[in-house]
């Protein structure tokens, strides 16, 4: 899948970034990098659409760090304003703003580029304090960004180069009105790149009002026309809700699985899959949207450290995990569409790897899948009915005979979740218990920028928790934070706070002195 007698090189990249990749492995571009490297180090406008998992990042990310100039580098002094962000990188999600980052970061390590993250979830001040004292690269989610430019601490009058990841995704989500607002703030004249996986037409019409005679570059194999990646062996089964935690149980069993994310529709979901295969001896975690940024994040480390070795998330986590060696991918809840189908898979069968994508179909989801299976041409429009002990359950994916649902005493190897510290980030938004940072409180927002919305896309606001601190939301307390009004709708936790909140009571319709929980005075007369 590489081009073996092309190397980053050979487009004349800067030598520092060129000797940062190779002393990371990374020598030859694949296919997508290897056709947009030549136009963005132009500084051609650039539409570029690759199937996830295929290296956008490197895409984009090398022409951008080419173009800027870091401290002590010539011409540093010189520049209109140092200091001041000179390129920009807007993700959906802050998973996929952090692994951006990182990557980025990869790749300027022999240089003294500093890049920022600015993401919901953790605290203003660290993010504010970074800008002020100077970046040259900001990556970040569409909400925080525009938070910080409101409030003066964003400026981004000299970001020549302007990256817009995963589009489809903004757009899924509702940030394209932000997304917008960001781009007005930045020069008239600049160099745009929009990734995508997919173009829906608003993507379409976004990149022609702010890209001026954009290149479209398309990426693919020459054998693969089809819409998934042809790495990723595809397995579909029509499955009985109260049987899908076994089946899942004996899948994760199979032989020569490694590290693998299980995917769900809802954030309850997420939790209780999550939970019940620990109790079965499994390493788990869980990333949604009802959890901090810190339990996300060490969620995210301890599966990328081999703490763990199962990820069970919302869409949240379809963006932005990219963990080499994820043999597995299942799909628990059937995806909302074809586009979500194909951000789940394409978390597995990456850089040209072998994967396996499981998806479960509830008798109920059968229409929505044909949906999906008539418009990417999958092949598989009516699932075979499955449960945990169908034979070909076993055989289909190397399960070994005789398998059960809880992982035998001698396999439980991993650290788990404990191995990871759970981080205090000045969260904004969200409210963590001590229990492994995977269960909160969570909090009522009252805006629709946060985790909740949108029927949980994996908490889909995800990038954006931390709006409701600068809506001026009650700051955190020594007697507690800020998380802990209850959540509207937040199940049988927010249940149980509400029948238990204290009430003012009245007499005569007036108010009684001493409340719900205080003994009250005889009346007089």
């Amino acid at each position: 899948m590489q081009a073996q007698d092309v190397s980053f090189a050979d487009f004349g990249v800067r030598p520092e970034i060129v000797q940062a990749l190779a002393d990371s492995g990374i020598t030859h571009p694949f296919p997508i990098q290897a056709m947009t490297l030549p136009v963005a180090l132009q500084g051609h406008d650039i539409i570029g659409q690759a199937k996830t998992g295929t290296g956008k990042t490197l895409g984009f990310g090398v022409p951008l760090l080419h173009r800027v100039v870091a401290p002590g580098e010539p011409g540093y002094d010189e520049l209109p304003a140092p200091g001041r962000p000179q390129a920009l990188v807007v993700a959906p999600t802050r998973e996929l703003a952090v692994q951006v980052a990182n990557d980025l970061a990869t790749a300027s390590k022999k240089r003294s580029v500093r890049i920022a993250q600015i993401y919901g979830g953790r605290a203003y001040e660290p993010q504010i304090e970074m800008l002020n004292n100077g970046v040259e690269v900001v990556v970040g989610t569409p909400g925080r960004m525009v938070d910080l430019l409101n409030q003066g601490h964003l400026n981004l009058t000299r970001a020549a180069t302007v990256v817009l990841d995963e589009a489809d995704e903004m757009l899924d989500l509702g940030f394209l009105p932000d997304v917008e607002k960001i781009l007005s703030r930045t020069p008239a004249v600049r160099h745009t790149m929009l990734f995508s996986a997919t173009m829906p037409g608003p993507v379409v019409s976004m990149a022609r009002r702010y890209m001026s005679q954009p290149t479209h570059i398309r990426a693919a194999e020459p054998d693969d026309d089809g819409a998934t990646v042809k790495n990723t062996r595809q397995v579909v089964y029509r499955a009985h809700a109260l049987d899908k935690v076994e089946v899942l149980a004996r899948l994760l069993q199979a032989e020569g699985r490694g590290r693998s994310i299980v995917f769900a529709r809802t954030k309850r979901t997420a939790a209780k899959v999550s939970d019940e295969l620990r109790d079965r001896g499994f390493a788990a975690g869980a990333i949604h949207g009802d959890l901090g940024q810190g339990a996300r994040e060490q969620a995210l480390r301890a599966f990328r450290h081999g703490h763990i070795d199962v990820l069970v998330a919302t869409d949240v986590a379809a963006r932005g995990i990219d963990v080499e060696d994820v043999t597995h991918v299942v799909n628990y809840q059937c995806p909302e569409d074809e586009r979500t189908y194909l951000h789940r898979i394409g978390r597995t069968g990456r850089a040209g790897k072998q994967g396996t994508a499981v998806t479960f179909v509830d008798w109920d989801d059968v229409p929505r899948w044909q949906l999906i299976d008539r418009t990417l041409n999958l092949g598989f429009p009516e699932p075979v009915e499955t449960y945990s002990s169908s034979p070909h359950l076993f055989s289909d994916l190397s399960i070994p005979e005789g398998t059960k649902g809880r992982l035998p005493k001698d396999q439980r190897k991993l650290a788990g979740l404990e191995a990871e510290e759970l981080e205090d980030l000045g969260e904004t938004g969200k409210r963590t218990s001590s229990s492994g940072g995977q269960r909160d409180g969570g909090r009522r927002d009252g805006g629709r920028r946060d985790g909740g919305a949108r029927g949980d896309r994996g908490g889909s606001r995800s990038g954006e928790g931390s709006r409701g601190s600068a809506r001026g939301e009650r700051p955190a307390t020594a007697s507690g934070p800020a998380s802990d009004t209850p959540q509207a709708g937040g199940g049988e936790q927010g249940e149980r706070r509400r029948r238990s909140r204290n009430r003012r009571r009245t007499r005569g319709g007036r108010p009684v002195e001493g409340g719900a929980s205080a003994p009250q005075a005889p009346s007089e007369g």
